[in-house]
């Protein structure tokens, strides 16, 4: 019991020492917190009146700025009250000396308003005396003053006319004596430096055979073969009485060369039936194909032209195949190239764009499909199409004068044309076409006034018109001799140029007995 007591007596004093150093503790934690507090408050006193000091200095800057700001306010202000004095005085000055010259145009005025009326007056008496004058003229004429006036219209306009014509033909004799030898000397040296040859097609090609026991090969057990070949080719085949000869009939050269390479390579290969017909005019087909794009691309490389579309160059390629006339097309077209490049450089042009244009002036000609267009047109639509120089397409376009020329190339195109189909031998003409082109000259001729006889000569390239001397006089024959030429280059279509020769003449005949 003892024990137990002096333990609890030792626990008690333990508890007692425990609970006074927790005492001590936080009377310590206390008085350090409040001399924390202490010290936050001094420090936020001091932060406190640092920030006022420099609010003060802000606010003292910005009124200093301000002052600043406003003092040159007022003198921008000044100085614009100055400047608006002074307009205000030149304003003031300019308006006097307008009213001192308002009161002077005011007395001009009143005096030009004087002189106006005296002029009413004069006018007034003049008319007065005009129409007496008049009167009088017209009682000593016998005839109004319209009358007198529409007979001396007519009168100056008969001599107008008569002095026109003679100063029309003075001008071109005068444009011929100076222009004519410089254009002969390009023409000719264009002609001189081009020499093509001149190449006639036909519409048959003629295939030749070793000997007659082919033909029935080729027409086959009750004609199947031939009608394959005609059918798969679109020509007509004609096997008639002709010796070791077949004729190809067809308006299309590029058809009528498939089916006579289709037929040389049946006949050589010995296998003719409608299987191998196929196999052959697809193989041939395709060839051909091939044999116009090389075409094309050599004719644009040989004439220097480069950057031609593949299309129009594969057009040109298929001029090879094409006659105009019986001239060869794409012969003709390099001549014209060529023509046209040469006149260009002569004349300080672009040969470049000559040449270009020559080349592509036909190309309206070989379309795949049937225009209704003129080919002329066409071919500038196409040009257009694939993306050509504007100048290219008008010269294509107006090479006929089916659309208005618009620049230099395009009459240098036409002309080029015009020589490459008139030269000797260039161009076979149908006679009828040929026979009604004189008739219609002559028949032009005739429809004219005063007109005798009428005479087509030269292959229709000189028109001689014989006029009765006492219908029409020699100043009449100057102007008709033009009229008609004008006439002629406007309503006919002809290569090179047609001579028109006004033929007048006077005879006096008596007899001796």
């Amino acid at each position: 019991m003892t024990v137990l007591w002096i333990i609890l007596g030792v626990v008690a004093g333990a508890g007692i020492g425990i609970l006074l150093t927790t005492t001590v503790m936080r009377n310590n934690l206390l008085t350090k917190s409040q001399q924390v507090l202490k010290d936050a408050e001094e420090k936020g006193e001091i932060i406190k009146k640092e920030g006022e000091l420099k609010a003060k200095e802000k606010f003292l800057q910005l009124q200093r700025d301000h002052d600043k700001r406003v003092s040159e306010q007022n003198n921008k202000m000044r100085d614009a009250e100055n400047k608006l004095k002074q307009r205000e005085q030149t304003l003031n000055q300019k308006v006097d000396e307008l009213q001192k010259k308002s009161a002077e145009l005011k007395g001009v005025s009143d005096k030009l308003n004087g002189e106006i009326e005296n002029l009413h007056k004069r006018q007034a008496e003049v008319e007065k005396v005009y129409r007496e004058s008049v009167t009088k003229l017209e009682h000593i004429a016998g005839m109004t003053a319209d009358e007198a006036k529409q007979q001396l219209i007519d009168a100056m306009t008969d001599e107008a006319r008569a002095e026109a014509s003679t100063t029309i033909m003075d001008i071109v004799e005068d444009a011929k004596i100076t222009a004519n030898e410089q254009a002969k000397k390009i023409v000719i040296q264009s002609i001189q430096r081009t020499a093509t040859e001149a190449a006639v097609e036909n519409t048959v090609s003629v295939f030749n055979l070793e000997n007659e026991e082919v033909k029935g090969r080729i027409i086959g057990r009750e004609g199947r073969n031939i009608r394959t070949l005609e059918n798969l080719t679109g020509v007509e085949i004609i096997i008639d009485d002709s010796p070791d000869a077949i004729i190809i009939s067809g308006f299309d050269p590029v058809r009528r060369e498939i089916a006579r390479l289709s037929l040389h390579k049946l006949v050589t290969d010995g296998r003719i039936h409608p299987a191998r017909i196929e196999e052959v005019v697809a193989k041939t087909r395709r060839q051909i194909e091939q044999e116009i794009n090389e075409v094309g691309k050599r004719t644009c490389i040989d004439l220097g032209i480069p950057n031609m579309n593949h299309e129009l160059m594969r057009m040109i390629g298929r001029m090879k195949y094409r006659s105009s006339y019986g001239q060869n097309l794409l012969q003709h077209s390099r001549e014209v190239a060529n023509l046209a490049a040469t006149m260009a450089a002569e004349l300080g042009l672009n040969p470049k764009m000559a040449k270009r244009a020559g080349l592509l002036h036909d190309i309206g000609k070989v379309p795949e499909t049937d225009p209704e267009l003129p080919h002329a047109i066409f071919g500038m639509k196409l040009a257009e199409k694939y993306k050509e120089h504007p100048d290219i397409c008008n010269a294509i376009g107006a090479h006929h004068d089916e659309v208005e020329m618009t620049n230099l190339i395009s009459p240098i195109i036409q002309v080029a044309d015009a020589i490459s189909g008139a030269r000797p031998g260039a161009r076979r003409e149908v006679v009828e076409a040929y026979i009604n082109r004189l008739n219609k000259l002559e028949q032009m001729a005739m429809s004219y006034p005063g007109v005798v006889k009428t005479y087509a000569i030269q292959a229709g390239r000189e028109l001689r018109v014989i006029v009765g001397a006492d219908k029409v006089s020699d100043v009449e024959a100057n102007k008709l001799s033009y009229d008609l030429s004008k006439q002629i280059q406007s309503e006919m279509t002809y290569p090179g140029q047609i001579k028109v020769t006004v033929i007048r003449e006077t005879r006096s005949i008596n007899y001796a007995k």
